[in-house]
């Protein structure tokens, strides 16, 4: 009796290890996107080939914080600035040519705000980000400010 006692358990305990051991992911239905899958436009990291830095002499970044990126390119015949913005967890960057006179272009970079609620990353990307010009740079400073995100 005990034999058979210990066969039945031992028996019990393998069909329970067995058909825990399987995979018990959920399928979504064919077609339906995933619910973890990246966001269909990824961050670029490198400006666009043929892209020419803005001088030095021809970028204030005073109104940035200290440990904010100073990289501007000029793309499109200098109708497009190719801006290294900074972004991090769940935000990404924004930038907007907010003022353009002859003698500058200001450049206003925050980020988008996370959704309320949302668990996020607390890491910092920089990536790059477009912003277009309503003509094309010339001998015009570019001003960069950074406001909160929005």
């Amino acid at each position: 009796m005990r034999y058979s006692t210990k066969l039945i358990g031992t028996a019990i305990i393998l069909a329970t290890v067995t058909a825990c051991g399987g995979p018990s992911v959920a399928t979504a239905p064919a077609g339906s996107p995933s619910p973890s899958s990246p966001p269909s436009v990824k961050p670029q990291y490198q400006a666009p080939a043929g892209s020419i830095p803005v001088p030095a002499a021809k970028l204030d970044p005073a109104a940035l914080p200290r440990e904010f990126p100073r990289e501007v390119y000029t793309s499109d015949g200098g109708k497009v600035l190719v801006v290294r913005a900074e972004e991090g967890g769940c935000q990404h960057a924004l930038g907007e040519a907010v003022e353009q006179t002859p003698q500058h272009v200001v450049i206003d970079l925050s980020e988008t705000k996370a959704q309320t609620g949302q668990m996020c990353t607390m890491d910092l990307r920089h990536p790059v980000i477009t912003v277009p010009l309503t003509a094309p740079l010339g001998d015009r400073t570019v001003v960069l400010k950074q406001s909160s995100p929005r």
